[in-house]
Protein backbone atom coordinates (compact mmCIF):
# COMPACT_ATOMS: atom_id res chain seq x y z
CA UNK A 1 0.00 0.00 0.00
CA UNK A 2 2.64 2.09 0.82
CA UNK A 3 4.09 1.70 -2.68
CA UNK A 4 0.96 3.35 -4.15
CA UNK A 5 1.75 6.94 -2.23
CA UNK A 6 2.76 9.99 -4.13
CA UNK A 7 6.67 10.12 -4.42
CA UNK A 8 7.49 13.28 -6.09
CA UNK A 9 6.05 16.88 -5.13
CA UNK A 10 4.18 16.88 -8.33
CA UNK A 11 2.54 13.38 -7.61
CA UNK A 12 1.67 15.17 -4.04
CA UNK A 13 -0.05 18.29 -5.46
CA UNK A 14 -2.12 16.21 -7.40
CA UNK A 15 -3.28 13.98 -4.96
CA UNK A 16 -4.08 17.09 -2.73
CA UNK A 17 -5.95 18.81 -5.77
CA UNK A 18 -7.84 15.06 -6.11
CA UNK A 19 -8.57 14.79 -2.27
CA UNK A 20 -9.65 18.44 -2.34
CA UNK A 21 -11.99 17.48 -5.44
CA UNK A 22 -13.60 14.43 -3.76
CA UNK A 23 -14.76 16.49 -0.61
CA UNK A 24 -16.09 19.52 -2.40
CA UNK A 25 -17.82 17.32 -4.82
CA UNK A 26 -21.44 16.56 -3.20
CA UNK A 27 -23.37 13.65 -4.16
CA UNK A 28 -25.49 13.88 -6.96
CA UNK A 29 -28.70 12.18 -6.01
CA UNK A 30 -28.54 13.55 -2.53
CA UNK A 31 -28.05 17.14 -4.04
CA UNK A 32 -31.08 16.70 -6.46
CA UNK A 33 -33.22 15.60 -3.74
CA UNK A 34 -32.07 18.68 -1.69
CA UNK A 35 -32.79 20.94 -4.03
CA UNK A 36 -36.24 19.59 -4.88
CA UNK A 37 -37.18 20.01 -1.13
CA UNK A 38 -36.23 23.81 -2.19
CA UNK A 39 -33.33 23.92 -0.10
CA UNK A 40 -29.75 24.94 -1.16
CA UNK A 41 -26.63 22.37 -0.21
CA UNK A 42 -24.58 23.42 2.66
CA UNK A 43 -21.81 25.09 0.46
CA UNK A 44 -24.45 27.02 -1.57
CA UNK A 45 -26.19 28.59 1.80
CA UNK A 46 -22.80 29.65 2.97
CA UNK A 47 -21.67 31.33 -1.16
CA UNK A 48 -25.10 32.81 -0.49
CA UNK A 49 -24.72 34.22 3.02
CA UNK A 50 -20.96 35.95 2.82
CA UNK A 51 -19.36 37.95 0.36
CA UNK A 52 -18.47 36.66 -3.01
CA UNK A 53 -14.57 35.05 -2.63
CA UNK A 54 -14.00 35.21 0.94
CA UNK A 55 -15.18 31.70 2.27
CA UNK A 56 -11.88 30.33 3.87
CA UNK A 57 -12.93 26.69 4.61
CA UNK A 58 -11.49 25.23 7.73
CA UNK A 59 -11.18 21.11 8.23
CA UNK A 60 -11.79 20.06 4.89
CA UNK A 61 -9.59 16.75 5.56
CA UNK A 62 -11.83 16.02 8.85
CA UNK A 63 -13.36 12.61 8.32
CA UNK A 64 -15.23 10.14 11.30
CA UNK A 65 -13.47 7.55 13.53
CA UNK A 66 -16.81 5.39 13.50
CA UNK A 67 -16.19 1.80 12.80
CA UNK A 68 -19.31 -0.08 14.16
CA UNK A 69 -22.26 -0.81 12.11
CA UNK A 70 -19.83 -0.89 9.45
CA UNK A 71 -19.13 3.27 9.09
CA UNK A 72 -15.78 2.65 7.91
CA UNK A 73 -17.11 1.60 4.91
CA UNK A 74 -18.29 5.28 4.26
CA UNK A 75 -16.07 7.94 5.90
CA UNK A 76 -16.04 11.16 3.01
CA UNK A 77 -14.21 14.00 3.71
CA UNK A 78 -15.56 16.97 5.70
CA UNK A 79 -18.12 14.70 7.58
CA UNK A 80 -21.41 16.04 7.59
CA UNK A 81 -20.95 20.32 8.34
CA UNK A 82 -18.69 22.80 6.39
CA UNK A 83 -17.06 24.87 8.52
CA UNK A 84 -14.60 28.25 7.95
CA UNK A 85 -14.67 32.22 8.04
CA UNK A 86 -15.39 34.67 5.73
CA UNK A 87 -16.81 37.89 5.42
CA UNK A 88 -20.30 39.78 5.37
CA UNK A 89 -20.27 43.66 4.26
CA UNK A 90 -16.46 43.54 5.01
CA UNK A 91 -16.71 42.13 8.26
CA UNK A 92 -14.97 39.07 9.64
CA UNK A 93 -17.25 36.09 11.08
CA UNK A 94 -17.54 32.63 11.37
CA UNK A 95 -19.88 29.79 9.92
CA UNK A 96 -20.86 26.23 10.08
CA UNK A 97 -23.06 24.44 7.44
CA UNK A 98 -24.54 21.58 8.14
CA UNK A 99 -24.44 19.18 5.52
CA UNK A 100 -27.80 17.22 5.01
CA UNK A 101 -26.92 15.39 2.18
CA UNK A 102 -23.81 13.33 4.21
CA UNK A 103 -25.80 11.18 6.83
CA UNK A 104 -28.57 13.36 6.84
CA UNK A 105 -26.30 16.00 8.58
CA UNK A 106 -26.06 13.83 11.68
CA UNK A 107 -23.54 15.18 14.37
CA UNK A 108 -21.64 12.93 15.52
CA UNK A 109 -18.40 13.12 17.31
CA UNK A 110 -15.79 15.52 14.48
CA UNK A 111 -18.95 17.06 13.34
CA UNK A 112 -18.94 18.34 16.82
CA UNK A 113 -15.29 19.49 17.15
CA UNK A 114 -15.14 20.79 13.71
CA UNK A 115 -18.15 23.28 14.99
CA UNK A 116 -16.52 24.37 18.62
CA UNK A 117 -13.38 24.86 16.58
CA UNK A 118 -14.94 27.56 14.68
CA UNK A 119 -16.85 29.16 17.74
CA UNK A 120 -13.59 28.80 19.63
CA UNK A 121 -12.42 31.02 17.41
CA UNK A 122 -14.97 33.24 16.76
CA UNK A 123 -14.69 34.05 20.97
CA UNK A 124 -11.02 34.55 20.37
CA UNK A 125 -11.25 36.82 17.34
CA UNK A 126 -14.44 38.71 18.41
CA UNK A 127 -16.53 38.13 15.40
CA UNK A 128 -20.10 36.88 15.20
CA UNK A 129 -20.76 32.76 14.64
CA UNK A 130 -23.70 31.75 12.00
CA UNK A 131 -25.23 28.31 12.02
CA UNK A 132 -26.76 26.78 9.36
CA UNK A 133 -28.70 24.32 10.79
CA UNK A 134 -30.37 21.02 8.54
CA UNK A 135 -29.71 17.80 10.72
CA UNK A 136 -31.20 14.83 11.35
CA UNK A 137 -30.45 14.89 15.12
CA UNK A 138 -27.63 12.80 16.86
CA UNK A 139 -25.50 10.47 14.82
CA UNK A 140 -27.26 7.09 16.53
CA UNK A 141 -24.09 5.00 15.57
CA UNK A 142 -21.67 6.72 17.25
CA UNK A 143 -23.89 6.84 20.83
CA UNK A 144 -23.21 8.63 24.04
CA UNK A 145 -20.15 10.37 21.92
CA UNK A 146 -22.88 11.91 19.45
CA UNK A 147 -24.55 13.22 22.83
CA UNK A 148 -21.52 14.62 24.23
CA UNK A 149 -20.50 16.41 21.24
CA UNK A 150 -23.77 18.17 21.98
CA UNK A 151 -23.18 18.70 25.34
CA UNK A 152 -19.73 20.76 23.93
CA UNK A 153 -21.32 23.13 21.61
CA UNK A 154 -23.72 23.81 24.53
CA UNK A 155 -21.07 24.94 26.80
CA UNK A 156 -19.81 27.06 24.25
CA UNK A 157 -22.96 28.53 23.62
CA UNK A 158 -23.28 29.75 26.85
CA UNK A 159 -19.78 30.82 26.87
CA UNK A 160 -20.22 33.10 24.00
CA UNK A 161 -23.09 34.18 25.07
CA UNK A 162 -22.90 38.37 25.56
CA UNK A 163 -19.77 38.37 24.00
CA UNK A 164 -20.20 37.64 20.29
CA UNK A 165 -23.59 37.62 18.77
CA UNK A 166 -24.38 34.28 17.52
CA UNK A 167 -27.30 33.60 15.13
CA UNK A 168 -28.67 30.55 14.30
CA UNK A 169 -30.42 29.62 10.95
CA UNK A 170 -32.99 26.57 11.10
CA UNK A 171 -32.96 25.52 6.99
CA UNK A 172 -34.06 22.02 7.58
CA UNK A 173 -34.96 19.75 10.49
CA UNK A 174 -33.55 20.52 13.90
CA UNK A 175 -35.09 18.43 16.76
CA UNK A 176 -34.38 16.73 20.32
CA UNK A 177 -31.33 17.88 22.13
CA UNK A 178 -30.01 19.60 18.83
CA UNK A 179 -32.41 22.78 18.79
CA UNK A 180 -30.73 24.23 22.37
CA UNK A 181 -28.07 24.84 20.90
CA UNK A 182 -30.42 27.58 18.90
CA UNK A 183 -31.98 27.88 21.36
CA UNK A 184 -29.69 29.42 23.79
CA UNK A 185 -28.21 31.86 20.51
CA UNK A 186 -29.28 35.54 20.05
CA UNK A 187 -31.58 35.03 17.08
CA UNK A 188 -33.46 32.39 15.19
CA UNK A 189 -34.47 32.72 11.57
CA UNK A 190 -36.57 29.72 10.32
CA UNK A 191 -37.71 29.33 6.02
CA UNK A 192 -41.42 28.21 5.86
CA UNK A 193 -42.54 25.03 4.77
CA UNK A 194 -38.92 23.70 4.99
CA UNK A 195 -37.57 23.79 8.52
CA UNK A 196 -38.59 22.60 11.80
CA UNK A 197 -38.00 22.68 15.08
CA UNK A 198 -39.05 20.10 18.35
CA UNK A 199 -38.49 18.49 21.26
CA UNK A 200 -40.30 15.10 20.06
CA UNK A 201 -41.65 14.48 16.77
CA UNK A 202 -45.37 13.54 15.47
CA UNK A 203 -44.89 10.03 15.83
CA UNK A 204 -43.68 10.29 19.06
CA UNK A 205 -46.24 12.49 20.68
CA UNK A 206 -48.90 10.32 18.99
CA UNK A 207 -47.47 6.93 20.68
CA UNK A 208 -46.89 9.14 24.32
CA UNK A 209 -50.00 11.16 24.30
CA UNK A 210 -52.34 10.21 21.39
CA UNK A 211 -52.29 13.67 19.72
CA UNK A 212 -52.14 13.60 16.45
CA UNK A 213 -50.20 16.14 14.64
CA UNK A 214 -47.73 17.62 11.13
CA UNK A 215 -44.47 18.55 11.09
CA UNK A 216 -45.49 21.70 10.39
CA UNK A 217 -48.01 22.53 12.34
CA UNK A 218 -45.95 20.88 15.95
CA UNK A 219 -42.63 23.10 14.62
CA UNK A 220 -42.45 25.03 11.29
CA UNK A 221 -41.34 28.49 11.42
CA UNK A 222 -44.97 30.16 11.77
CA UNK A 223 -45.88 28.34 14.61
CA UNK A 224 -42.39 29.06 16.99
CA UNK A 225 -42.81 32.41 15.28
CA UNK A 226 -46.67 33.11 16.33
CA UNK A 227 -47.36 30.67 19.13
CA UNK A 228 -43.58 30.17 20.83
CA UNK A 229 -41.82 32.64 20.17
CA UNK A 230 -39.24 30.39 19.72
CA UNK A 231 -38.42 31.91 16.44
CA UNK A 232 -37.32 35.64 16.01
CA UNK A 233 -38.24 35.95 12.11
CA UNK A 234 -40.32 33.58 9.40
CA UNK A 235 -38.58 33.77 6.10
CA UNK A 236 -40.42 32.54 2.75
CA UNK A 237 -37.73 31.01 1.45
CA UNK A 238 -33.86 30.27 1.96
CA UNK A 239 -32.62 33.09 -0.17
CA UNK A 240 -34.57 35.70 1.65
CA UNK A 241 -33.88 34.40 4.84
CA UNK A 242 -29.87 34.66 4.46
CA UNK A 243 -30.32 38.41 3.13
CA UNK A 244 -31.71 38.80 6.40
CA UNK A 245 -29.23 37.28 8.41
CA UNK A 246 -26.83 39.58 6.55
CA UNK A 247 -29.00 42.52 6.60
CA UNK A 248 -29.54 42.13 10.85
CA UNK A 249 -25.84 41.73 11.32
CA UNK A 250 -25.79 45.43 9.77
CA UNK A 251 -27.39 46.49 13.09
CA UNK A 252 -24.17 44.65 15.57
CA UNK A 253 -21.36 44.92 16.68
CA UNK A 254 -18.59 42.11 15.95
CA UNK A 255 -18.76 41.58 19.70
CA UNK A 256 -19.34 43.51 23.34
CA UNK A 257 -16.28 44.90 23.73
CA UNK A 258 -17.52 47.36 19.99
CA UNK A 259 -19.91 49.69 19.52
CA UNK A 260 -22.70 48.63 16.44
CA UNK A 261 -21.58 49.67 12.82
CA UNK A 262 -22.51 53.58 12.02
CA UNK A 263 -23.60 54.08 8.44
CA UNK A 264 -23.16 57.42 6.96
CA UNK A 265 -26.39 59.10 8.09
CA UNK A 266 -28.15 60.56 4.77
CA UNK A 267 -31.75 61.55 6.50
CA UNK A 268 -31.61 65.31 8.13
CA UNK A 269 -31.20 64.94 11.79
CA UNK A 270 -33.21 68.01 12.18
CA UNK A 271 -36.30 66.65 10.12
CA UNK A 272 -39.44 67.65 11.70
CA UNK A 273 -42.57 65.63 11.12
CA UNK A 274 -46.29 67.12 10.87
CA UNK A 275 -47.99 64.05 10.62
CA UNK A 276 -46.67 63.00 14.26
CA UNK A 277 -48.64 65.75 15.70
CA UNK A 278 -52.25 63.78 14.98
CA UNK A 279 -51.16 60.50 14.66
CA UNK A 280 -52.71 59.88 18.20
CA UNK A 281 -56.42 59.58 18.34
CA UNK A 282 -58.52 62.21 20.50
CA UNK A 283 -60.31 59.71 21.42
CA UNK A 284 -58.25 57.62 23.76
CA UNK A 285 -59.92 54.47 23.02
CA UNK A 286 -59.38 54.36 19.36
CA UNK A 287 -55.71 52.20 18.25
CA UNK A 288 -53.17 53.40 16.23
CA UNK A 289 -49.99 51.76 15.12
CA UNK A 290 -47.00 52.52 16.73
CA UNK A 291 -44.87 51.14 14.05
CA UNK A 292 -46.21 54.26 12.42
CA UNK A 293 -45.04 56.62 14.86
CA UNK A 294 -41.50 54.75 14.09
CA UNK A 295 -41.27 54.89 11.03
CA UNK A 296 -41.78 58.64 10.90
CA UNK A 297 -38.47 59.10 13.39
CA UNK A 298 -36.51 56.71 12.53
CA UNK A 299 -33.53 57.56 9.32
CA UNK A 300 -35.84 56.91 6.13
CA UNK A 301 -38.96 55.10 7.87
CA UNK A 302 -36.55 51.76 8.33
CA UNK A 303 -37.35 49.37 10.82
CA UNK A 304 -36.61 45.73 11.15
CA UNK A 305 -38.62 44.49 13.11
CA UNK A 306 -37.63 41.05 15.35
CA UNK A 307 -40.42 38.79 16.67
CA UNK A 308 -42.89 40.59 14.64
CA UNK A 309 -45.50 37.31 14.71
CA UNK A 310 -45.47 37.26 18.37
CA UNK A 311 -46.89 38.84 21.16
CA UNK A 312 -48.07 41.47 18.60
CA UNK A 313 -49.04 43.77 21.53
CA UNK A 314 -45.26 45.34 22.08
CA UNK A 315 -43.28 46.27 18.93
CA UNK A 316 -39.43 45.53 19.38
CA UNK A 317 -36.61 45.91 16.66
CA UNK A 318 -34.11 47.87 14.92
CA UNK A 319 -33.42 50.90 13.06
CA UNK A 320 -31.06 54.03 12.74
CA UNK A 321 -30.83 57.49 14.17
CA UNK A 322 -28.56 59.76 12.59
CA UNK A 323 -26.87 56.45 11.44
CA UNK A 324 -26.44 54.91 15.23
CA UNK A 325 -28.15 51.86 15.36
CA UNK A 326 -30.48 51.60 17.93
CA UNK A 327 -32.83 49.02 19.54
CA UNK A 328 -36.71 50.27 19.71
CA UNK A 329 -39.50 48.79 22.11
CA UNK A 330 -42.76 50.11 21.54
CA UNK A 331 -46.44 49.16 22.99
CA UNK A 332 -48.54 48.50 20.25
CA UNK A 333 -52.01 50.19 20.59
CA UNK A 334 -53.60 48.51 17.65
CA UNK A 335 -53.07 45.01 19.82
CA UNK A 336 -54.77 44.14 23.12
CA UNK A 337 -54.80 48.42 23.09
CA UNK A 338 -50.78 47.27 23.66
CA UNK A 339 -51.69 46.17 27.23
CA UNK A 340 -48.88 43.98 28.96
CA UNK A 341 -48.90 40.37 29.12
CA UNK A 342 -46.69 37.55 30.12
CA UNK A 343 -45.71 37.10 26.08
CA UNK A 344 -44.83 40.86 25.55
CA UNK A 345 -43.09 40.99 28.88
CA UNK A 346 -40.85 38.24 28.06
CA UNK A 347 -40.24 39.46 23.93
CA UNK A 348 -39.29 42.91 25.20
CA UNK A 349 -36.94 41.99 27.96
CA UNK A 350 -35.09 39.42 25.70
CA UNK A 351 -34.90 41.79 23.01
CA UNK A 352 -33.73 44.68 26.10
CA UNK A 353 -30.81 42.59 26.99
CA UNK A 354 -29.59 41.69 23.69
CA UNK A 355 -29.50 45.11 22.92
CA UNK A 356 -27.77 46.27 26.27
CA UNK A 357 -24.81 43.16 25.83
CA UNK A 358 -24.20 44.25 22.17
CA UNK A 359 -24.03 48.27 23.16
CA UNK A 360 -27.26 49.28 21.11
CA UNK A 361 -28.94 51.82 22.72
CA UNK A 362 -32.59 51.54 23.56
CA UNK A 363 -35.82 53.61 22.10
CA UNK A 364 -38.81 52.97 24.02
CA UNK A 365 -42.27 54.19 22.91
CA UNK A 366 -45.11 53.85 25.89
CA UNK A 367 -48.55 53.81 25.15
CA UNK A 368 -49.87 51.25 27.95
CA UNK A 369 -52.95 51.37 29.85
CA UNK A 370 -51.27 48.13 32.19
CA UNK A 371 -51.04 45.01 32.65
CA UNK A 372 -53.59 42.20 31.15
CA UNK A 373 -56.16 41.08 33.95
CA UNK A 374 -57.25 37.40 34.34
CA UNK A 375 -57.20 34.49 36.05
CA UNK A 376 -54.78 32.99 32.98
CA UNK A 377 -51.97 35.70 33.21
CA UNK A 378 -51.73 35.51 37.26
CA UNK A 379 -52.01 31.86 37.19
CA UNK A 380 -49.14 31.89 34.42
CA UNK A 381 -47.24 33.81 36.35
CA UNK A 382 -47.90 37.27 34.92
CA UNK A 383 -46.06 38.57 38.48
CA UNK A 384 -42.87 37.09 37.93
CA UNK A 385 -42.58 37.00 33.74
CA UNK A 386 -43.69 41.14 33.92
CA UNK A 387 -40.55 41.48 36.39
CA UNK A 388 -38.56 40.32 33.54
CA UNK A 389 -39.12 43.25 32.27
CA UNK A 390 -38.71 45.76 34.80
CA UNK A 391 -35.60 44.21 35.29
CA UNK A 392 -34.42 44.00 31.69
CA UNK A 393 -35.24 48.15 31.58
CA UNK A 394 -32.90 48.31 34.64
CA UNK A 395 -30.14 46.32 34.45
CA UNK A 396 -29.58 48.27 31.05
CA UNK A 397 -26.22 50.06 31.01
CA UNK A 398 -26.71 51.69 27.40
CA UNK A 399 -28.32 54.83 26.73
CA UNK A 400 -32.05 54.69 26.86
CA UNK A 401 -34.68 56.97 26.14
CA UNK A 402 -38.20 57.12 26.39
CA UNK A 403 -40.86 58.94 24.99
CA UNK A 404 -44.45 58.66 26.13
CA UNK A 405 -46.93 59.25 23.39
CA UNK A 406 -50.40 58.64 25.39
CA UNK A 407 -51.31 56.10 28.26
CA UNK A 408 -49.03 55.50 30.89
CA UNK A 409 -50.76 53.58 33.63
CA UNK A 410 -49.79 52.19 36.68
CA UNK A 411 -47.03 49.65 37.58
CA UNK A 412 -46.70 49.35 33.60
CA UNK A 413 -45.40 52.68 33.39
CA UNK A 414 -42.43 52.33 35.40
CA UNK A 415 -42.02 49.32 33.56
CA UNK A 416 -41.44 50.50 30.42
CA UNK A 417 -38.01 52.52 30.80
CA UNK A 418 -39.58 55.15 33.31
CA UNK A 419 -37.10 57.70 34.92
CA UNK A 420 -37.37 55.20 38.04
CA UNK A 421 -35.57 52.62 35.83
CA UNK A 422 -32.73 54.38 35.03
CA UNK A 423 -33.90 55.83 31.42
CA UNK A 424 -31.62 58.91 30.88
CA UNK A 425 -34.37 60.98 28.94
CA UNK A 426 -37.56 60.63 29.15
CA UNK A 427 -39.69 62.69 26.66
CA UNK A 428 -43.63 62.99 26.95
CA UNK A 429 -46.00 64.21 24.25
CA UNK A 430 -48.80 66.32 25.16
CA UNK A 431 -51.16 63.60 24.43
CA UNK A 432 -49.52 61.64 27.56
CA UNK A 433 -51.74 60.50 30.14
CA UNK A 434 -49.48 59.38 33.12
CA UNK A 435 -51.38 57.70 36.03
CA UNK A 436 -52.28 55.27 38.85
CA UNK A 437 -55.05 54.35 36.75
CA UNK A 438 -56.90 55.66 34.00
CA UNK A 439 -59.72 58.09 34.46
CA UNK A 440 -62.62 55.77 34.42
CA UNK A 441 -61.13 53.38 36.82
CA UNK A 442 -60.13 56.15 39.18
CA UNK A 443 -62.96 57.93 39.75
CA UNK A 444 -65.01 54.78 40.54
CA UNK A 445 -62.67 53.86 43.04
CA UNK A 446 -62.02 57.78 44.63
CA UNK A 447 -65.28 59.06 44.52
CA UNK A 448 -67.53 55.73 44.69
CA UNK A 449 -69.87 56.76 47.45
CA UNK A 450 -69.94 60.46 45.94
CA UNK A 451 -71.70 58.89 43.05
CA UNK A 452 -73.68 56.48 44.68
CA UNK A 453 -75.38 59.07 46.59
CA UNK A 454 -75.35 61.91 43.71
CA UNK A 455 -79.35 62.40 42.69
CA UNK A 456 -77.47 61.93 38.86
CA UNK A 457 -74.99 59.27 39.47
CA UNK A 458 -74.13 59.18 36.12
CA UNK A 459 -73.65 63.11 35.13
CA UNK A 460 -71.82 63.66 38.65
CA UNK A 461 -69.75 60.49 37.05
CA UNK A 462 -68.83 62.09 33.71
CA UNK A 463 -68.17 65.51 35.78
CA UNK A 464 -65.53 63.81 37.93
CA UNK A 465 -63.98 62.25 35.14
CA UNK A 466 -63.71 65.23 33.26
CA UNK A 467 -62.07 66.85 36.51
CA UNK A 468 -59.81 63.91 36.69
CA UNK A 469 -58.53 64.22 33.62
CA UNK A 470 -58.10 67.68 33.74
CA UNK A 471 -55.74 67.43 36.81
CA UNK A 472 -54.11 63.66 36.13
CA UNK A 473 -54.23 62.56 33.00
CA UNK A 474 -51.71 64.70 31.26
CA UNK A 475 -47.77 64.92 31.14
CA UNK A 476 -47.48 67.74 33.39
CA UNK A 477 -47.52 66.53 36.95
CA UNK A 478 -44.52 64.07 36.14
CA UNK A 479 -42.68 66.56 34.86
CA UNK A 480 -43.15 68.78 37.71
CA UNK A 481 -42.06 66.02 39.84
CA UNK A 482 -38.65 65.77 37.26
CA UNK A 483 -40.06 62.31 36.17
CA UNK A 484 -40.72 63.15 32.58
CA UNK A 485 -37.45 65.62 30.96
CA UNK A 486 -39.35 66.98 28.82
CA UNK A 487 -42.90 67.98 27.04
CA UNK A 488 -42.13 68.05 23.33
CA UNK A 489 -44.40 69.20 20.54
CA UNK A 490 -44.75 65.03 18.24
CA UNK A 491 -42.79 66.73 15.54
CA UNK A 492 -40.34 67.32 17.30
CA UNK A 493 -39.04 63.46 18.56
CA UNK A 494 -36.88 63.10 15.86
CA UNK A 495 -34.53 65.46 16.77
CA UNK A 496 -34.75 65.65 20.56
CA UNK A 497 -34.22 61.77 20.52
CA UNK A 498 -30.83 62.21 17.97
CA UNK A 499 -29.33 65.10 20.23
CA UNK A 500 -30.20 63.15 23.50
CA UNK A 501 -28.74 59.93 21.89
CA UNK A 502 -25.15 62.31 20.57
CA UNK A 503 -24.60 63.16 24.25
CA UNK A 504 -25.12 59.75 26.02
CA UNK A 505 -22.24 58.19 23.47
CA UNK A 506 -20.19 58.78 26.19
CA UNK A 507 -22.17 56.94 28.67
CA UNK A 508 -20.77 54.95 31.42
CA UNK A 509 -22.32 53.43 34.48
CA UNK A 510 -20.25 51.63 37.20
CA UNK A 511 -22.25 48.42 38.36
CA UNK A 512 -21.89 46.81 41.78
CA UNK A 513 -19.55 43.88 42.16
CA UNK A 514 -21.33 40.60 41.97
CA UNK A 515 -21.11 37.23 39.92
CA UNK A 516 -24.20 38.19 37.92
CA UNK A 517 -27.76 39.31 38.94
CA UNK A 518 -30.83 36.83 39.66
CA UNK A 519 -33.32 37.89 36.88
CA UNK A 520 -36.61 36.04 37.75
CA UNK A 521 -36.62 33.64 35.04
Amino acid sequence: MRDSYPKTHEEKLAQLQELRKQALEPNPEAVEKQHAKGKMTARERIEKLLDPGSFEELDTFVRHRTYAFEMDKNRPWGDAVVTGHGKIDGRDVFVFSQDFTVFGGSLGEVMAEKICKVMDMAAKVGAPVIGLNDSGGARIQEGVVSLGGYGDVFARNVRCSGVIPQISVIMGPCAGGAVYSPAMTDFIFMVKETSHMFITGPEVIKTVTGEEVGFEELGGAMTHSTKSGVAHFACDDEESCLEDVRYLLSFLPSNNMEMPPRVEPTDDPERMEPDLTTIVPDDPSKPYDMRDVIALIVDHGEFFEVHENFARNIVCGFARLDGHAVGIVGNQPAHLAGVLDIESSEKAARFVRTCDAFNIPLITFTDVPGFLPGTAQEWGGIIRRGAKLLYAFTEATVPKLTVVTRKAYGGAYDVMASKHMLADFNFAWPTAEIAVMGPEGAVNVIYRRDIATSPTPEERRAKLIDDYKAHFANPYAAAERGYIDDVIEPQQTRPKLIRALNMLQTKRVEQPKRKHGNIPL
